[in-house]
């Protein structure tokens, strides 16, 4: 028998035996480096997904910023189709007639000269951090492999060995030494302090301007601007990772334009994809990209025909305006949804665009409670850091679904205060 063949009857735990067969067969056979919640998704559409039971939810994590165009964008969705009847891959052992057009929409996009296309998010932060240090020996003069790069506290980039090396997140380091040297750790949004943390063996500045695992924290007002003065006069290269803040997440194009910062790298991955196939680059000016040469880097997949198409079709509908405008509407829907709220179950709001962190009250309940009473609701969201529960629905979504947001939490958090 098969999960598709099973009734919607309900198991002891609360979900369909359906529901309970896949989640069994994944436990059973994935390993455990999630916890999710006890939702099986089968398709989605816009803002809204359907589990295998046919329950329709708003999406209101949207793959951690990989979804800012929705499920099943038509737009992107034709572009992916299409491609997949051609060329999906070459390798970059040759050219192909799709990654000429990607680089040349995201140099526009960025106003970079180059760009180098990865897949992950991680393997784009990785690709960042050897530019880096590959420049600081060859144009700056760093001595070889003394070079260091300044990260903040609180940071997350991604998974890999080198990536955790630099996390103080004691949960993503555990058990994985030996690490990574080649660090230094300061106060996010302290410029004094990363000013210290600056030697001449300093290579760049790696930091998010929305530090959105956190629980979209943001730096103090000014702060990304002394940053840039500060990489400028001391030669260090200011990295943006823009993975999840970046395509018009904030309300722009990227969360530097906020203070109208142009970072010495960006780092760009999830949205670039549009949710549908990995795609992640970097993008920086020729003095700093020239520093790769053949065989230096590489990666099979990185820039294959299949993931340039999808990415400038992603870059032609940013460059449009409309999803930054709709992300800058839907921030000012939620800071006037959440922001009464404070001192009501919530001890903090933070929104920026399509964007939100809440920090629940720790008397009344988790951000896993939460994340599980919005569930009941219809919604699907992702709790971070004990309290603190993380809303990023899809661009598309419209007024109406973030007021079902806003009014789920407001009534979920009135009933734990009864």
């Amino acid at each position: 028998m098969t999960a598709s063949d099973l009734s919607t009857s309900t198991t002891a735990e609360g979900v369909s035996e359906r529901t309970a067969a896949h989640i069994d067969a994944t436990e059973r056979h994935a390993a455990h480096n999630y916890h999710p919640l006890p939702v099986v998704l089968a398709r989605g559409e816009g803002a809204w997904v359907v589990d295998v039971d046919g329950k329709r939810y708003l999406d209101c994590l949207a793959g951690y910023s990989a979804l800012n165009f929705g499920h099943s964008n038509e737009r992107l969705v034709a572009v992916a189709r299409e491609q997949l009847g051609t060329l999906t891959l070459t390798s970059r052992a040759f050219f192909n007639d799709k990654l000429s057009g990607f680089a040349e929409a995201l140099t526009r996009l960025t106003g970079k000269d180059m760009i180098l296309p990865m897949n992950s998010g991680a393997e784009a932060v990785e690709t960042a951090i050897k530019v880096s240090r590959k420049w600081g020996y060859e144009v700056k003069g760093v001595p070889a492999g003394q070079a260091t790069i300044i990260t903040m506290e609180g940071n997350f980039h991604g998974r890999t060995t080198t990536i955790v090396s630099f996390s103080d997140d004691d949960v993503a380091t555990s058990g994985y030494a030996p690490f990574t040297t080649g660090f230094r750790s300061a106060k996010y949004g302290d410029i004094e302090a990363i000013a210290a943390a600056i030697d001449e063996t300093t290579v760049g500045v790696l930091f998010e301007p929305i530090q959105g695992e956190g629980g979209v924290v943001m730096p103090p007002e000014g702060f990304l601007t002394r940053l840039r003065e500060l990489c400028t006069e001391r030669n260090v290269l200011m990295i943006a990772d823009e993975i999840q803040s970046g395509l018009a997440r904030s309300g722009k194009t990227f969360a530097c334009d906020h203070e109208g910062v142009v970072p010495d790298i960006y780092i760009m991955g999830k949205a670039l994809g549009g949710g549908i196939y990995p795609v992640s680059a970097i993008a920086a000016d020729r003095d700093v990209m020239d520093v790769i040469t053949p065989g230096s880097h590489g990666s099979t997949f990185g820039g294959n025909p299949l993931a340039a198409a999808i990415g400038t079709e992603v870059v032609a509908m940013l460059e449009e305006g409309t999803f930054q405008a709709r992300s800058a509407e839907i921030g000012e829907q939620l800071t006037a949804g959440f922001g009464p709220l404070v001192g009501q179950g919530l001890s903090d709001v933070r929104v920026r665009g399509a964007w939100a962190g809440i920090d629940i009250d720790p008397s009344l309940m988790t951000g896993r409670q939460m994340s599980e009473a919005l569930m009941a609701r219809g919604i699907l969201a992702k709790d971070t850091h004990g309290s603190t529960v993380r809303f990023a629905p899809p661009l598309v979504a419209s007024d109406e679904d973030v007021a079902v947001l806003v009014t789920a939490v407001t009534e979920i958090l009135a009933a734990a205060r009864a």
